[in-house]
């Protein structure tokens, strides 16, 4: 069907100007630093995407030049080109150089549009030290120029052409950004969520940086439903195709597909007009209460629940689920903190009745899915019941009571949390000299005796029953899972401090899936971090050095006059090894250790991680293994 829709220089609105950009970028991209740098790729494939939501563009190609320039181009109309009524310049000008102008703001040039502020071309523009942006419209190539946001000369034709579409090239500017180097796999991360939210576009990118072309293609014609399959493509799933559910009210689309597996944990992506709506809204609360409201009612249609028995609870409706929620609207509203939570209240009821209506006609389809979608719920409510009894022998009763705090842990004097920190240590040794090191104001210990519990493959009421993690619980004193509560957490930092070894390598895997899992905002929130111990003593005569690096020994060495008969390294293996000044020393005190704080940056990918990792899939985890082997550093052989 052929869109008719017009698209001119009339439909280019106006906002204000671009002085402030390149004062305070950090508002406009986040930051200088690399999430920034990735940021303006973004901008500029959101205009490509918006096109393609207009119905006008299949393809777009993404290229990394040697250097790391960047070029986009898509087959869209092709800027605006006219001049524009109220600024007496090319449209295309306009939107490249004047801050929030574009066809987003009520001109009737997008219906829908995915860029989070608008701010898009122009933004770009003004952090670049150059750009150019070529348009391929009415039979006619144009281009223009521009340096660090300003125009360099008129546009004007450059040739002929019976294509459409907009091609923009930028070099980002290393006044503006902390580090110029962009990263491959997080290009690729977002390009693919584009490709699978916006079924049948087509995206390519391509990294030139190397000695051969690095190159992949995006393109699923299955779109969300896709999607779900490619993050359950390392779990057991309970059934084998995603249920998908499509509809559309007025001016609302929503698209749903969710997917059971046999993990224990749930997770749902939502998104809003392409943009990850990381904080959940309406329509995430619109599809959690269809689902639970669906299977309460089918459950007790066909007797999967007794008269007398409690109805199934949300969370028990969601185990094992993966599950993609995508809305695409007019005029989106957007809150919380991070400005990635959809406020729209209308939304809500749309999701809700479209959801409810397909799931309850998939199960009827359906019954032998719907049986195991039951008994999947069913065992979840027996055993939600079973470690509500666990956790109440775990959860920390109030200040004013009194206490029993685990019996290894050495806690510190202070109680304002502010200023507190814990340190999870392996093994009673290292406790043992991590207890007589620290500084017994601010630092608490709590020593580890061998591996914990692989949670990935367990219950909660099985986790509960893990000594070691209630003594973790208890110590913290927040709660776990959907009972966890960061305002009552005791310590600010949770440093986990391990043997710089296979085993330690293993047990931090451990602690940061438990973390993830059941206290997924002490990751949020930049509470957790990983101790760095040294991986050698250097000493030379009366000299003493640390090094935690190969190349810090090198570098050591060399600033100690070269390696010779007096020189003694010792080559830590365990924490163990050290006694309680070199441990405060090296890695304990505040003024010269070096922490890893832990982030979260893509919930996706950590979940993919843990899932290869700590799974019960062989196959991917022998693949991962394979593909980073070579990046390897440190192997206990």
């Amino acid at each position: 069907m052929e869109n008719k829709q017009v698209y001119d220089e009339s439909q280019i609105q106006v906002l204000e100007g671009l002085e402030a950009v390149r004062k305070r970028p950090g508002m406009y991209i986040g930051s200088t630093g690399l999430r920034g740098l990735h940021h303006l790729v973004y901008e500029i494939v959101d205009n490509s995407i918006d096109e393609a939501l207009a119905g006008f563009c299949q393809n777009i190609n993404i290229y990394i030049h040697k250097g790391n320039s960047i070029t986009v181009e898509d087959d869209g109309r092709g800027m605006p080109v006219g001049i524009h009524p109220k600024m007496q310049r090319p449209a295309v000008e306009v939107i490249m150089t004047v801050l929030h102008a574009g066809g987003k703001f009520g001109g009737g040039g997008y219906k829908v549009s995915g860029g989070l502020h608008g701010v898009g071309a122009s933004v770009v523009n003004a952090l670049s030290e150059y750009c150019k942006v070529e348009v391929k419209r009415e039979g006619h190539i144009w281009m223009q120029d521009y340096e660090r946001g300003k125009v360099l000369h008129d546009l004007s034709i450059i040739g002929d052409t019976d294509e459409h579409g907009t091609t923009v090239h930028f070099t980002p500017d290393g006044e503006i950004f902390e580090e110029i180097e962009f990263d491959y796999d997080t290009l690729a991360q977002r390009l693919r969520e584009l490709a699978f939210l916006n079924k049948g576009i087509k995206i390519i990118l391509v990294d030139e940086r190397g000695e051969k072309d690095k190159k992949d293609e995006f393109h699923y014609e299955g779109g969300i439903k896709s999607f779900v399959a490619y993050l359950n493509r390392n779990k057991e799933n309970i059934h084998p195709e995603p249920i998908y559910v499509e509809g559309a009210k007025d001016d609302y689309i929503v698209e749903v597909a969710l997917q059971y597996n046999d993990t224990y944990n749930e997770n749902i992506f939502s998104f809003a007009n392409n943009i990850d709506t990381i904080e959940g809204g309406t329509h995430l609360a619109g599809f959690k209460t269809a689902l639970t409201r669906v299977l309460n009612d089918y459950a007790r249609r066909y007797g999967y629940l007794k008269e007398n028995d409690k109805n199934l609870s949300g969370d028990d409706t969601r185990e094992g689920l993966t599950a993609v929620i995508s809305v695409k609207l007019t005029d989106p509203q957007f809150e919380g903190q991070t400005k990635t939570k959809l406020g729209n209240t209308e939304v809500r009821g749309i999701v809700d009745s479209i959801v409810a209506e397909s799931v309850n006609t998939f199960l009827e389809e359906n019954p032998a899915i719907g049986k195991i979608v039951m008994e999947k719920a069913l065992t979840a409510a027996r055993a939600r019941e079973a470690a509500k009894k666990a956790r109440e022998l775990t959860r920390r009763k109030s200040v004013l009571e009194s206490t029993t705090l685990p019996g290894k842990l050495a806690d510190c004097s202070s109680r304002d949390p502010k200023e507190c920190e814990i340190y999870i240590v392996e093994g009673d040794s290292a406790g043992g000299s991590a207890k007589q090191g620290r500084n017994r104001r601010f630092q608490a210990i709590l020593p580890l005796r061998g591996k914990i519990l692989n949670i990935e493959k367990q219950r909660l009421d099985r986790i509960l029953s893990s000594d070691t993690i209630k003594a973790m619980i208890t110590a913290f004193g927040a709660g776990i899972g959907k009972d966890f509560d960061i305002e009552k957490i005791r310590y600010n930092r949770i440093i986990i401090m391990t043997d710089a070894d296979v085993d330690g390598a293993h047990i931090r895997t451990l602690l940061l899936t438990f973390f993830y899992r059941y206290m997924k905002e002490l990751v949020e929130k930049g509470h957790v971090y990983i101790a760095q111990p040294p991986l050698y003593k250097v000493q030379k005569g009366k000299q003493v050095k640390y090094a935690y690096s190969d190349d810090e020994l090198q570098r050591e060495l060399a600033e100690m006059g070269g390696k010779d008969k007096n020189t003694d390294i010792q080559r830590y293996k365990g924490l163990g090894e050290m006694d309680a000044t070199q441990l405060w020393e090296t890695t304990m005190d505040p003024e010269t250790r070096t922490l890893l704080r832990v982030t979260v940056e893509d919930a996706m990918m950590a979940d993919e991680i843990f899932t290869i990792l700590m799974g019960d899939k062989v196959e991917p985890r022998r693949e991962f293994i394979q593909e980073n082997a070579k990046k390897v550093v440190n192997l206990d052989i």
